[in-house]
């Protein structure tokens, strides 16, 4: 591992890596600082503020921590990599991570927080009457957020690179030590606080990089996006499937990318406890808009910054010689690589990276929170001790940030593939495991408890075993190619959701149909998800059932 770790590190590289710059390394801990200061402002003391900010958020700025948490280092940098390197195939990452906010806004947003817990796990575990199903449900909320993890860490270590001159695992393990600590102190409210400002920060980075780059080069002068257009075709005639739809990845593989990352959205934990933050339902859906907006904000120029990128490249580094074969630190960091070579002065390049860094520390935040929410609530608290303290629940919750840091850094010195496709595997994940059981659950009121134990058991073989066949195994055993490679085709680690959500919902459905009905309490519980009645700040689904809600049918 340390010889793979020595290769990261000593790699050359077209980024101005190795030197300290002053202006770019204040301008990150002034940030640093900022965060730590409103963590500590915003410190918890209690569990609902820690996991759900006391229900206290509004929608625009829950929208605005929506968008930050989203603005991963693998959409701040990954995006723009993949659709430079892989051309018309990478748009099916902003297809679908865009695509999924609208099943979310229509289908989930409002229902959940009607539902009204603190964790996905929880709504599992009290949806399917069973602590087993709280348990796997917690299970997978640890690997989503481990996994989606250390592509942030990766994305960290390239920014320290930059801005500090340091090497790549010194600045995974600098960076990744303030994110453990911000987010163990200041839980869910300061955290939330502090991703709306890591939203203005790396929004208005990421824009002005953009800008500045158009300008500078002459391709642009007020809307990049729309006036790119010149510059698609000819990064087109360097590379033909910069357009071309399914030249190196075929048909199935593009819809299979796309609806994986649809429904992985619909699926991962450190989304849903958003709409848990809110007061009611109607904030909840209104959180979803304002977060599909910001991230729109974002994803508009991604496809801009690859083309801008690739042609730089072409004419900087290869010399005619194309943009698709860089190196994969070249592609991971091509935001800030693009406004490198495009001569912009070190503090603004700098700024384009301590934007990087906030959108990296932003989704870590949200994973770490849903990890120690899984950990301390569904498993310490529900399955281990009931009746836990306070107290006791903070201590395992903030272990649990740190236990998950650290071997996100372990893991993260040596990441198994490119940002982006770290990331597409958690929502592979998500998707097959968590979606049709999320689903299934607001929706069909007779889902039973041995329908959902048994889809998402398959989901985990399914997503995990598709991860361990092409990426894992491969990776650490030294092999080249996928240990089945027919399976590897059909089933890739970052689109097996294609296959396994049908799959999953098939085995839900046909299971709860030859089993017994669950409770009247858990209909009343589902039916209330969707009550046309308003609810109060701190009410749920239970307390509204408790109180004479709709009823269900006996």
């Amino acid at each position: 591992m340390i010889e793979a770790i020595d290769l990261i590190v000593l790699q050359e590289t077209a980024l101005d890596v190795g030197e300290f710059k002053l202006i770019p390394a204040l301008t990150v801990v002034v940030m640093l600082a900022l965060f730590l200061g409103v963590g500590y402002f915003f410190r918890v003391a209690a569990v609902d503020e820690l996991w759900v900010a006391g229900r206290s958020i509004g929608s625009i700025e829950n929208g605005m921590a929506i968008g930050a948490n989203w603005m991963s280092a693998a959409s701040y940098l990954g995006v723009a990599a993949l659709i430079a390197t892989l051309g018309y195939f990478g748009l099916a990452y902003v297809v679908g991570w865009t695509t999924g906010y609208f099943i979310l806004l229509i289908f989930m947003a409002a229902q959940f927080r009607r539902f009204g817990k603190y964790t996905a796990p929880d709504f599992v575990g009290d949806r399917f009457y069973s602590e087993w199903a709280r348990g796997i449900a917690a299970f997978t909320t640890l690997m989503i957020a481990f996994t989606y993890a250390i592509g942030q860490a990766s994305g960290m270590g390239l920014m320290a690179q930059y801005i500090f001159g340091v090497s790549y695992e010194v600045g995974v393990i600098l960076l990744m030590g303030v994110t453990i600590g911000y987010v163990a102190l200041s839980g869910m409210l300061g955290t939330t606080k502090n991703m709306a400002i890591q939203y203005v920060i790396l929004i208005i980075a990421f824009t002005l990089g953009l800008y500045a780059t158009g300008w500078t080069e002459g391709w642009s002068l007020a809307i990049p996006y729309l006036e790119a257009g010149p510059q698609v075709a000819e990064a087109a005639s360097l590379e033909a499937q910069f357009v071309e739809p399914f030249a190196n990845v075929g048909y199935y593989g593009w819809i299979a990318l796309a609806f994986s990352l649809i429904v992985g959205t619909c699926g991962l934990p450190h989304v849903l406890v958003r709409f848990y933050t809110v007061d009611n339902e109607r904030t909840a859906r209104w959180s979803t808009v304002w977060g599909l907006f910001f991230i729109c904000l974002l994803y508009w120029g991604t496809a801009t910054y690859a083309a801008f990128g690739g042609l730089l490249y072409d004419r900087e580094v290869t010399e005619g010689g194309g943009f698709t074969g860089m190196a994969g630190q070249e592609a991971d960091a091509l935001v800030v690589l693009t406004t490198q070579l495009a001569g912009l002065p070190e503090w603004l390049v700098g700024l384009v990276a301590a934007g990087a860094v906030a959108a990296a520390l932003a989704t870590t935040a949200g994973l770490f929170i849903s990890a120690s929410s899984a950990a301390a609530h569904d498993i310490y608290t529900n399955l281990y001790k009931e009746g836990a303290t306070q107290r006791e629940q903070l201590i395992v919750g903030r272990s649990t940030i740190l236990g998950i840091g650290i071997l996100t850094v372990i893991i993260g010195l040596n990441p198994p593939a490119l940002i982006g496709e770290l990331v597409a595997m958690s929502f592979a994940i998500a998707g097959t495991v968590f979606f049709p059981v999320f689903f299934l659950g607001l929706w069909w009121e007779n889902t039973t408890r041995e329908g959902a134990l048994a889809g998402m058991l398959t989901g985990i073989a399914i997503s995990f075993g598709a991860i361990l066949n092409d990426t894992a195994i491969p990776m650490y055993t030294g092999v080249e190619d996928a240990v089945i490679p027919a399976l590897a085709v059909w089933l890739p680690g970052t689109s097996s959701a294609l296959i396994g959500v049908p799959v999953v919902f098939t085995i839900i459905i046909l299971v709860s149909l030859v089993t017994d009905e669950p409770p009247q309490h858990v209909k009343r519980l589902v039916r209330q998800c969707h009550s046309p009645e308003p609810m109060s700040q701190m009410e749920s689904a239970e307390d509204a059932a408790a109180d004479g809600g709709t009823p269900a049918d006996d």
